[in-house]
């Protein structure tokens, strides 16, 4: 779906990619703001979402706040790349997994109610592949939000916190797994949410609100997919950095505006000695390789052990799915 900048779906998508109004009927005010019938910008988002663009309206949780999640990879033979990725693509736990170069060379994210749950989920991927997953837990984010900017209006670069997790009652839980495909595109879209959750509709909107307020939700709106968007070259860089410099060098690196994502996670030993992780996400392979080498220079990272991980293929990319305990 290729839409110029001008186009007024474009521009809503731009727009509200965080901030979405959490009203009884959105699509109606959304219309009315880019002179669209709610009929129409319906008619429209379907389309963006059967052309991949739009993976959904939702929420973006922070990490390990409604759920437990990991980032894991494997070292697979490049003969049985695609045969693996399928079996992983198929859990229902995996909500992205990338083809990567790399001698680990598939990296998944896992997402689950629970720690219990991942490490059953890397266990049975283990005894499925007979490959043993590398386990890389968050310890701290710098930034993580993943908005792409289209335009001036696009979604600002905010500071990135670190909520504390709330306390969840069942009604809590079913809310948050009613919410892993997003809102359904109909003129009062909550409904569905508050009869699968059992609540009030406007207690759902109530509790959304709450959970953005306190930072739980990251960001409510439009998720959008940035291969579709042009961006069809990611990497991700990683850098051995002594523990007592990771904080700082991880605060400055989150800064800069290439990167789209950036955290640290556990190291593991010699099989993975790296603990400070970026993204970027760039029109093409070169400008990702350009971007990455002056964040090292940049960031006085150059002399330290590090890799890039380009990806190759992406075989799954959707939102996270949370089932109630």
């Amino acid at each position: 779906m290729n839409l110029p900048l001008q186009d007024p779906l474009l521009r809503l998508l731009d727009r509200y990619q965080r901030d979405f109004p959490l009203q009884s009927a959105p699509f109606a005010l959304l219309a009315a703001e880019c002179g669209l019938t709610e009929t129409t910008l319906l008619l429209r988002l379907q389309q963006a979402r059967d052309s991949g663009l739009l993976s959904r309206i939702g929420a973006v949780f922070a990490p390990n706040t409604v759920g437990a999640s990991t980032l894991a990879a494997l070292a697979v033979p490049p003969a049985r790349l695609d045969q693996v990725a399928a079996q992983v693509s198929r859990l229902p736990q995996v909500n992205h997994n990338y083809a990567r170069d790399h001698h680990y060379n598939l990296w998944f994210v896992l997402t689950a109610a629970n720690r219990a749950e991942i490490d059953a989920v890397l266990a049975q991927i283990a005894a499925d592949t007979g490959l043993l997953p590398l386990d890389l837990p968050l310890e701290r984010e710098y930034h993580i939000d993943l908005g792409f900017a289209l335009g001036d209006s696009g979604p600002v670069r905010r500071p990135t916190r670190s909520p504390a997790a709330p306390q969840l009652d069942a009604a809590d839980r079913r809310l948050v797994a009613a919410l892993s495909d997003g809102l359904p595109l109909l003129p009062c879209p909550f409904l569905p949410l508050a009869a699968a959750s059992g609540l009030a509709e406007v207690e759902v909107r109530q509790r959304l609100q709450c959970w953005v307020v306190d930072g739980v939700i990251r960001r409510f709106g439009f998720v959008l997919r940035h291969h579709e968007l042009g961006f069809r070259a990611n990497a991700m860089c990683v850098w051995q950095v002594p523990a007592e410099l990771r904080d700082a060098l991880g605060e400055r690196l989150a800064t800069d505006a290439a990167v789209t994502l950036c955290y640290a996670r556990l190291p593991r030993g010699e099989a993975w000695p790296y603990n400070l992780f970026c993204m970027i996400h760039a029109r093409d392979a070169a400008a990702v390789r350009r971007e990455a080498q002056r964040l090292s220079q940049q960031y006085g990272l150059a002399a330290l052990p590090q890799a890039l991980l380009i990806s190759t293929r992406r075989y799954t990319q959707r939102g996270a799915r949370y089932h109630p305990e």
